[in-house]
């Protein structure tokens, strides 16, 4: 009886939508709205939903007010991001009691790792789906117009999206995003992401390789590469169920030949990748980096913790002398210039005052440019939550995040610093959050530089001589 009535409210909201005469397509003409949380692979992901609704003759907004349909795509590495999440949900019910008709949609890894119970915990969810099911939306959204909650959160063996042309959202037209793989086979044990996201698979290269193209003839000048494990990447044209035209070779195309691939398309398109895993990274990749200037001389290669016993524990399979191995490899195939940054896990499971001081002599050993800085949050399904009891207290947790955080805004300034009076050529990417007087851009390090505008424009090539700086940001003028 239930569903009757709901049945009914929903064909009612739909028959009262205004639909040009002669379709039959209910979604036609609807207001989409997006929102995207966590890591880079997330908001490639929405340009992907994106790009399958506007298929479907959905409009894109970009005030959730307006909107006929939200989407949130979602992040579950940390508990603290699904709790951003439901906080959003609770503003987006105040908007459903107004609007009785709207559907709101949770996408990515939170709808992966919890599925039919979000719908269960969160009343104001209509409908679910995980990273694989998004050409499935269409459908699902159908399911809820007709009055029920609706779920895909299959993980396939084989999508990766390769055919569909992204909707770049909110871009400047200067920088875009190309997944080149998805998916991930490291089983870290305090990580949710295998899980929520699969088994990897890369992407035919050459379909890589032409939408870099298309971004260049459209203006944009830089393009990031990403997968959770980029240097994992290997595609054989035998895995595609039907190979590229330019595919016929037989050759089987790894990380640094697809690296090489993208960074000959034009010179002037500089070429960015993330993430890299410190087992994987070889020699290679870093002579393919060294052979082309426009490959950005930044090294994302996060090491989690700097005490052997404690990355064994997190299952990284490498130790602290394989880590800082690599380190000098880098230092020695690309020289000091070349930027790298990390990741760090703060009190993990069973961590020492000395383990965690371990982690600090790294970080003086490496003097990272930048890192992205966590306590350990306990995942459900995790290997580590399985079988590791989370027992270093919260404040103790946070004591050493701060040391953590402390220490490398110390050798960020360092690194600054040293920048001072130096020289760099810089894409201009948007104007300064702070002044609209003043462009910002990054450098191939991927610092970010603020300038006086002058009569430069956004996608611009500048070369720029540093003046002053802070820990987060280069300051200077613009050499004639």
């Amino acid at each position: 009886m239930e569903q009757k009535k709901m049945l009914s409210k929903h064909d009612a909201a739909i028959k009262n939508r205004s639909e040009p005469s002669g379709t039959h397509n209910p979604l036609l003409h609807r207001k989409l709205y997006i929102e995207s949380y966590g890591c880079q692979m997330n908001f490639s992901d929405s340009e992907i939903v994106a790009s399958i609704m506007a298929q479907q003759g959905f409009v894109f907004t970009n005030q959730y007010d307006e909107a006929d349909l939200i989407l949130i795509n979602t992040c579950a590495i940390r508990d603290k991001a699904e709790q951003t999440i439901r906080n959003r949900l609770l503003v987006f019910n105040q908007q459903k009691l107004k609007q009785p008709d709207l559907i709101v949609g949770i996408l990515g890894c939170m709808a992966e790792r919890l599925k039919t119970q979000l719908l269960e915990e969160e009343k104001v969810v209509d409908l679910v789906a995980g990273p694989d099911a998004y050409r499935d939306l269409p459908r699902l959204i159908s399911q809820v117009d007709q009055g029920y909650k609706a779920v895909n959160t299959f993980l396939s063996k084989e999508e990766t999206y390769a055919d569909i042309a992204p909707i770049r959202l909110h871009s400047s037209g200067v920088t875009a995003f190309i997944s080149i793989m998805r998916g991930c086979n490291n089983m870290c044990s305090f990580c949710i992401v295998p899980f929520t996201r699969g088994r990897e698979r890369s992407r035919d290269p050459y379909s890589i390789v032409q939408e870099a193209k298309k971004l260049f003839e459209a203006g944009y000048k830089e393009v990031t590469l990403l997968g959770q494990n980029v240097d994992s990447y290997s595609w054989h044209p035998s895995m595609a169920a039907t190979a590229s035209l330019d595919s016929a070779s037989n050759q089987t195309i790894h990380f640094p030949q697809l690296l090489a691939m993208v960074a000959e398309i034009d010179p002037k398109l500089r070429v960015r990748f993330s993430t890299s895993h410190p087992k994987d990274m070889t020699d290679e990749v870093l002579y393919t980096m060294k052979a082309y200037d426009n490959i950005c001389k930044h090294i994302h290669l996060p090491v989690q913790s700097g005490n052997s016993r404690i990355l064994k524990r997190m299952n990284r399979t490498y130790d602290r002398e394989w880590y800082i191995e690599r380190i000098h490899a880098i230092r020695n195939i690309l020289g000091p210039s070349c930027a790298i940054s990390s990741d760090m896990i703060a009190g993990f499971c069973s961590e020492t005052e000395e383990e965690h001081a371990d982690t600090l002599s790294l970080m003086d050993y490496v003097q990272y440019d930048f890192s992205f800085m966590f306590y350990y949050s306990e995942r459900p399904g995790t290997l580590a939550a399985r079988k590791y009891p989370d027992d270093v207290p919260e404040d103790v947790k946070k004591r050493r995040l701060s040391e953590i955080i402390a220490k490398q805004r110390a050798h960020a300034l360092m690194h600054h610093q040293k920048s001072i009076n130096q020289v760099y050529q810089v894409l201009i990417e948007k104007c300064s959050k702070k002044s609209d007087d003043f462009f910002q851009g990054r450098t191939s390090q991927n610092k970010i530089v603020v300038f006086p505008k002058g009569a430069y424009k956004i996608g611009d090539y500048v070369d720029v001589q540093i003046t002053s700086c802070n820990a987060a940001t280069l300051f200077g003028t613009v050499l004639s």
